[in-house]
């Protein structure tokens, strides 16, 4: 009998003529539980799909006794689900739309395609208590589109017990989280592990439940590995060190502008789905110029708030709200909106066109498409590099979002957001998937952006580190009420 769960001896990847593992050794043993940790665009999503069986490798991938790739199962970062027609084809506005959303299967019906009765446990796991562990059982009718982050996270973690895997890899499962759903989450996994779930998370250093036992560090390929009570937070650099082209950033030009003194105003405004109420009497002003904190748990209300703002949530037209001085509904349309908005969400990446070029996804900022439909002129070309190379992107330009890491393609849609330097940015979760050097990166972009072009700012995060200093305004969101506060989180 093999005396390991898992081991690799000199495993290589390839990609696009691109080494993306280089020499990977590591043995996982039965009584272990094993994180990896890296910078984005390391290659840690690479690994786990390597092990999964997707992609081809040199060198030696074993797996123990009774072990096989078909006993291995990836909780993806980013997850992707088919609608009652079978197909994939939801668009970004459909989540906000009631009448659409109802072609999208609800949450028990994806539980049974994985159960349909006839097991009693699985993974040592009675499978009649799996919603309850994972906090889904009051979850059970409700649309997988109409689902937040959390809850989405926490039903992929249950359809893949439902498989009973031999080795469960998560990619990032913390991503998005709020403290409470981080917690939640930590909890699920030591829960699991105490049930004999094989684990491999992949995540960042500042998130590892107390059953993991091993840490690894992956970077730039290749894997340094350590045994969990050796590690001390914060001793590994586990990213690279970024410079900011200030002098680049500084001769970039504010877009196009109109006249207005608030960019927001909301009077009681409420959104309901049947009975269940989304925002209850909201009332709120952004001045312009304001830099805004917008912050709450998962579930709360806030990507509906933003959808009202953004145009995408058809539901703005019965409330009374005021886009840069003017009534919604008095005649704009949702692109004489979205021109002076620019705009980031885990949902937008979620439903963003992957065979578009890093090139065409920046420059479809410029006309706030989803893709790139039109010529764009050599003005705006040189527009779209300037970006590129601020962000350090320049290389990767012909380069398809779909062959990019989690990690580079949320900067490619940041910098898409960041394009035209519009008047109004409304970043939602925009630092998902970046390691700790791409978000200083970015939080001191954001504070040049807002005090050299007086930018008016909503940004939200589950993270207090990631507000960029700039903000000085705070509205918390909980079970759909509004208020305005003195500080963050």
């Amino acid at each position: 009998m093999a005396d390991f769960f898992l081991k690799l001896d000199g495993l290589t990847v390839r990609a696009g003529g691109k080494e993306i593992l280089k020499n990977i050794h590591l043995t996982i043993r039965e009584n272990e539980q094993w994180a990896i940790a890296g910078a984005s665009g390391s290659g840690k999503t690479t690994l786990a799909h390597t092990l999964a069986g997707k992609h081809f490798y040199t060198g030696t991938l074993q797996y123990g006794t009774g072990i096989s790739v078909a006993g291995i199962v990836v909780v993806e970062q980013q997850h992707r689900f088919k609608n009652l027609s079978n197909t994939s084809d939801f668009y970004y506005q459909q989540r906000y739309n009631a009448s659409d959303s109802e072609d999208a299967i609800t949450v028990q019906t994806l539980l049974q395609q994985y159960n349909s009765g006839s097991k009693t446990t699985v993974c040592g796991i009675e499978t009649a208590a799996i919603p309850g562990i994972l906090h889904i059982d009051q979850l059970m009718q409700k649309p997988l589109i109409q689902l937040s982050n959390g809850e989405n996270k926490r039903l992929q973690i249950a359809a893949a017990i439902l498989q009973e895997p031999k080795l469960l890899i998560l990619d990032n499962p913390f991503v998005g989280l709020d403290v409470e759903g981080r917690k939640i989450l930590s909890d699920i996994l030591n829960t699991l592990s105490a049930a004999g779930v094989k684990i491999l998370l992949i995540t960042s250093t500042a998130d590892m439940p107390g059953c993991i036992t091993h840490i690894s560090l992956l970077e730039k390929g290749t894997l340094t590995a350590i045994n969990r009570k050796a590690y001390t937070p914060g001793a590994w650099n586990d990213h690279k060190v970024f410079n900011i082209d200030h002098a680049l950033l500084h001769q970039l030009r504010p877009g196009s502008s109109p006249s207005f003194e608030f960019a927001i105003r909301m009077q009681h405004v409420e959104i309901a789905y049947g009975a269940k109420k989304i925002l209850d009497d909201v009332n709120w002003e952004v001045r312009r110029g304001e830099r805004w904190s917008i912050s709450g748990p998962n579930g709360a209300g806030k990507s509906t708030l933003l959808s009202l703002i953004t145009g995408d949530n058809t539901k703005a037209y019965s409330n009374e709200i005021y886009l840069f001085d003017k009534r919604r509904g008095s005649g704009e349309s949702i692109w004489d909106i979205k021109k002076n908005i620019g705009y980031v969400s885990p949902e937008m990446h979620l439903f963003f066109d992957y065979t578009a070029t890093v090139f065409e996804t920046v420059a479809s900022g410029i006309f706030d498409s989803i893709g790139l439909f039109r010529q764009v002129t050599d003005e705006q070309r040189e527009q779209v590099m300037q970006w590129l190379r601020l962000f350090q992107l320049q290389k990767l330009e012909r380069n398809l979002l779909s062959r990019l890491s989690a990690g580079e393609q949320r900067l490619v849609l940041l910098a898409r957001a960041l394009v035209k330097n519009p008047p109004l940015l409304i970043l939602d979760e925009p630092c998902q998937g970046l390691d700790a050097a791409h978000i200083q990166q970015f939080r001191e972009i954001i504070d040049d952006i807002c005090n050299g072009f007086h930018t008016t700012l909503l940004y939200v995060s589950h993270y207090k580190e990631e507000i960029p200093s700039c903000v000085t305004k705070f509205l918390k969101i909980k079970n759909g009420r509004a208020q305005v506060a003195d500080g963050l989180l």
